[in-house]
């Protein structure tokens, strides 16, 4: 009998197919919609339009003199000066502020690639108790459907001298526990749907369409192991900052020599009047080069310095996040298979106590005694199949984070 549910129950992993495909509208409505995971695309576009600030020159300078009481000069006196100057930094310099701002960018986008895969995470754990709800309020309504028809069968009995009062009492005292239970199950359907429809960004009563059930996947072993610390954009975003931080400190290496400017001065020069001279009244034109003498060198060796210490940060948060990956895997994979392992004895329970209902409702049909022992049989069969949605919907979920954590993409 256990061989037999396990393959059914792996034959039937065909089926979370249709589910993928259900959860798939909602991933896009929630990717195209969820306000926090445009922030960080956003981010990542603001971090983008940095490349251009820090890869471009410094702005020009123009300045203008006017003499208020003229300069003379052999050619005349000097009435207004205009110059012109443009200052370059060290070779190489703009490149490496360039890439440190292209590098940081790119990290911004592992990082958003890491929000939208734990959104598509956090909407899946948000669908699945809402199928257990569901499923659990069938149930519930099935109980009542068949404690109902039990309840009859009691009083009949009872009329015709072939039962007790007290069965229908029993029956009676059931049939108020499961309506509560109903009524708080139905209580609970509201916090549910607005924390789904929230991740959507959508209103609060906004229709969910829930599947109908859930089945298990064959997964293999090793399920997705090989992808856990590979093109995982949490180690992504952490390579692509170490990164950064060595062009950091190659562009703190750069500012840190001179600043080359060329110029140009163009003096207006007024005629003598008193003499004639050559070239008399003939404005200057006069080229000019600078240089900046970066003689304090605190703040460059300072900056160096906190570059290299950032890629050790980096360095330290990457090993750690591949040692958390790594005993969340093995987490996550022990969760899956104690609920796989748990599903197919609930369905291997459901079967037997089943069973062994039909032979004591014969037998209390026949002797209409051992009433009290079918309701104790129908209870058990309710709280397995109870056991047996929750299990399922908690797989389905553990499943979703695993997929997470090694960035499945959808």
């Amino acid at each position: 009998m256990k061989k037999y549910i396990i393959i059914t129950v792996i034959t039937l992993g065909f089926s979370i197919l249709a589910n993928a495909q259900s959860l798939d509208e909602y991933f896009k409505i929630a990717a195209e919609n969820n306000p926090g995971l445009q922030a960080k695309y956003k981010s990542f576009e603001a971090a983008m339009e940095r490349v251009a600030q820090v890869s471009s020159l410094p702005d020009p300078n123009l300045s203008f003199g006017y003499f208020i009481s003229p300069v003379e000069t052999r050619v005349g006196p000097q009435r207004a000066r205009f110059s012109l100057t443009q200052m370059f930094p060290w070779f190489g310099t703009l490149k490496a502020q360039e890439d440190v701002a292209t590098l940081m960018a790119e990290a911004k986008y592992q990082e958003f690639l890491d929000v939208r895969n734990k959104l598509f995470y956090q909407v899946a754990a948000a669908y699945y108790p809402l199928y257990e709800l569901k499923r659990l309020v069938e149930i519930e309504n099935e109980n009542i459907s068949i404690l109902t028809s039990y309840k009859d069968i009691a009083s009949v009995k009872f009329q015709n001298g072939k039962g007790a009062m007290v069965d229908v009492l029993r029956v009676d005292i059931m049939l108020k526990d499961a309506a509560t239970n109903l009524s708080i199950l139905e209580q609970k359907k509201k916090p549910l749907e607005t924390r789904f429809n929230k991740l959507l960004n959508r209103q609060e009563d906004e229709t969910i369409i829930v599947q109908d059930s859930l089945y298990v996947e064959n997964l293999p072993v090793t399920y997705r192991r090989d992808s856990l610390l590979t093109s995982n954009p949490l180690l992504d975003e952490l390579d692509l900052k170490i990164k950064a931080s060595e062009a950091q400190e190659l562009a703190a290496t750069k500012q840190g020599m001179p600043k080359i400017g060329v110029g140009l001065d163009y003096v207006i020069v007024g005629q003598r009047t008193d003499m004639s001279v050559l070239d008399n009244g003939q404005d200057v034109l006069m080229p000019m080069v600078t240089m900046s003498l970066p003689i304090f060198r605190g703040k460059y060796k300072a900056a160096q310095k906190e570059a290299q210490l950032m890629q050790e940060s980096y360095a330290l948060q990457k090993e750690d996040a591949v040692n958390r990956l790594t005993s969340t895997y093995e987490m996550i994979w022990f969760e899956i298979q104690k609920q796989l392992d748990q599903i197919i004895l609930y369905e291997e329970q459901i079967i037997t106590s089943q069973q062994s209902l039909n032979l004591l409702f014969t037998a209390y049909g026949n002797s209409g005694k051992d009433f009290e022992e079918v309701l104790r049989m129908q209870q058990q069969i309710l709280k397995y199949q109870k056991m047996k949605a929750t299990a399922l919907s908690d797989y389905n979920i553990a499943i979703a984070e695993l997929d997470y954590i090694t960035a499945k993409t959808k």
